[in-house]
């Protein structure tokens, strides 16, 4: 981890620096956090704790395979929604007032357009000329270009997140169900099994993480591609990869992503593009103030802004730390910890390859990873990773199409806002992803390719860039002047999940060390004892110490002489 281009900090206040120095010695002294005092015991529980814990083959005040609206035949996916709906008469207009359906967001800091709808990035690049194949993870039936009818509620998919198995939506069919077996792609001599979309709607449930895992752990083509700390192994995680979302029979807490990422009428708390970087408060009544300008889905709405419990000394220290840390930057030590690679880096430059006999192909690693495909170009996999660190405030600023580049430059994609003198930012855990994107020579901005979807302008089917370029071109409404080379960008992905347990939080010496070693390296605005020296305060600390070995000597010393000298005087009585 290198942060060459960090500016040097301001300078410190007298008052930090003896604040830090007695901050680096009490660290050096306090003991062992192994030793923290222990947890106060439990109260009884309640009646209603011990009614919710009898074994029951359901909570739920309903049994859907009972209902006559659920019993089927069904033709399509949109049939089942409008059985749905004639229960639950306002589900589809909640969905399709969210982000999960319109896949567009304005943001309130610059005024951005964004959402996947028209946002880029390093992985896939663009959703526009691919919406066939990319809204297998839209919350929709159909959806497979600019003519979609958003305001159909029949189009609103409940089973996608509702499902409790035997339910998938493969890519290319526009988020579309198959109800009879189907060749896809047509002529590949591959076939699908239809859905039983009878029983699917009869076995619904609430949302669970293998169902949010289904679109979220996908991102960037793959499992675990995109964020790092999204992957499959989090549907059975333990909790040495996850604490929360361990379930309780392997002792974790039990968490679904809806713990966190709370509803309110199907508005889900938490998103990338709309962040907080930081929450200095104590942890809010679940249920009473989720819109009441917090974020429900921070440590903090839970833990508070002071989490730590144990003795005196130790707890003012690391309770101290959350003015400038996040919580993440302690408590996820790696991403990509559950034996899912992520992806780390993607270059769009070398797809295209192609066999003497003119196929595509691919290569593996040793331990089985793609490394090269001719549709995609090459990667680098990551597993186990150390975080970058950054400054973060919840704000992001995003590169968008019609921006003008330097393709001389770095590119990034996306940058996070805030900085050291920022009161509402905290050093968060960050992975740095590495790409390699077209672009246009003459009009210098990003270019989107049309890929996925089986015609003579894909990509995959042709591997023709300009053709693929000038469809993408014409799909996003951007020029193209048929010329195009490749930029090296960059984008951050906050490390949220994946918290590990406290005894494996990361270790002190990890950052408060020399800054060729320490996590966050010469990450400038923060005082680390052990990183950070001044060479003023080394003189005075090694004259405290030579002044407390000479008062020791001279003690020791005149404890001898004393001793001798009444020695003599009781010889001498």
């Amino acid at each position: 981890m290198t942060h060459n281009k960090h500016p040097q900090p301001p300078p410190r206040p007298r008052l930090s620096r003896w604040r830090a120095l007695v901050a680096g010695l009490a660290l050096a002294w306090a003991a062992p956090l192994a030793g923290a005092n222990a947890a106060a015991a439990t109260a009884p529980p309640s009646a209603a704790a011990v009614l919710a814990t009898a074994p029951s083959p359901s909570k739920s005040t309903a049994d859907h395979s009972k209902f006559k609206e659920l019993q089927g035949p069904f033709k399509s996916g949109s049939e089942v929604t409008k059985a749905c709906l004639s229960c639950h008469t306002e589900a589809g207009k909640q969905v399709m007032g969210t982000r999960h359906w319109t896949w567009e967001y304005t943001n309130p800091d610059t005024g951005q357009k964004l959402g996947k709808k028209t946002m880029l990035n390093s992985f896939c690049i663009g959703d526009r000329s691919n919406e066939a194949f990319c809204q297998s993870c839209h919350v929709g039936y159909g959806w497979k270009d600019d003519k979609f009818n958003f305001f159909d509620e029949s189009k609103v998919d409940c089973l996608v997140c509702h499902h409790t198995g035997g339910y998938k939506k493969p890519a290319g069919m526009a988020g579309e169900v198959p109800v009879e077996r189907t060749e896809l792609p047509p002529g590949s001599g591959k076939f699908i099994d239809p859905v039983d979309l009878a029983m699917v709607a009869q076995h619904i449930g609430k949302t669970s993480v293998a169902t949010c895992g289904s679109c979220h752990y996908a991102g960037g083509g793959g499992d675990g591609v995109k964020h790092g700390d999204l992957d499959s192994s989090l549907n059975k995680a333990d909790p040495a990869l996850d604490v929360h979302m361990a379930s309780k029979a392997r002792g974790g807490a039990g968490f679904t992503c809806a713990t966190c990422h709370q509803a309110d009428g199907h508005e889900i708390a938490g998103s990338r593009i709309s962040m907080s970087g930081s929450d200095p408060h104590g942890p809010m009544l679940r249920g009473g103030t989720v819109h009441a300008g917090r974020n429900a889905a921070t440590c903090q709405s839970c833990h508070g802004d002071k989490p730590h419990r144990q003795g005196l000394l130790q707890v003012e220290l690391l309770n101290n730390h959350t003015n400038k840390l996040a919580c993440q930057s302690c408590h996820i030590p790696e991403f990509a910890r559950g034996g899912v690679a992520t992806k780390m880096a993607w270059d769009w430059s070398t797809a295209g390859r192609l066999t003497a006999e003119g196929k595509p192909f691919q290569k593996k690693d040793g331990h089985g990873h793609v490394i090269y495909d001719s549709k995609k170009g090459d990667f680098k996999l990551g597993e186990n990773v150390v975080p970058d660190y950054v400054w973060f405030n919840g704000k992001v600023h995003f590169t968008t199409q019609d921006m003008k580049i330097d393709p001389t430059q770095l590119l990034q994609v996306n940058r996070f806002m805030g900085g050291p003198d920022d009161p509402t930012a905290r050093i968060w855990p960050v992975k740095r992803f590495e790409g390699k994107q077209p672009y246009d020579k003459v009009h210098l901005q990003l270019l989107v390719p049309h890929t996925a979807t089986p015609d003579d302008t894909a990509f995959w089917f042709n591997f023709d860039w300009p053709k693929a370029l000038q469809a993408g071109a014409t799909a996003t409404g951007q020029p193209y002047s048929g010329q195009h080379d490749f930029v090296k960008t960059e984008m951050l992905w906050p490390i949220t999940h994946m918290v590990a347990p406290a005894k494996d939080a990361v270790a002190c010496a990890s950052c408060h060390t020399g800054a060729a070693k320490s996590r966050l390296g010469d990450l400038p605005g923060v005082y680390l004892p052990g990183r950070d020296s001044q060479p003023w305060i080394d003189r005075l600390g090694w004259l405290a110490v030579a002044g407390s070995t000479a008062g020791v000597l001279l003690h020791a010393a005149a404890r001898l002489l004393t001793r001798r000298r009444t020695q003599r005087e009781n010889r001498h009585v």
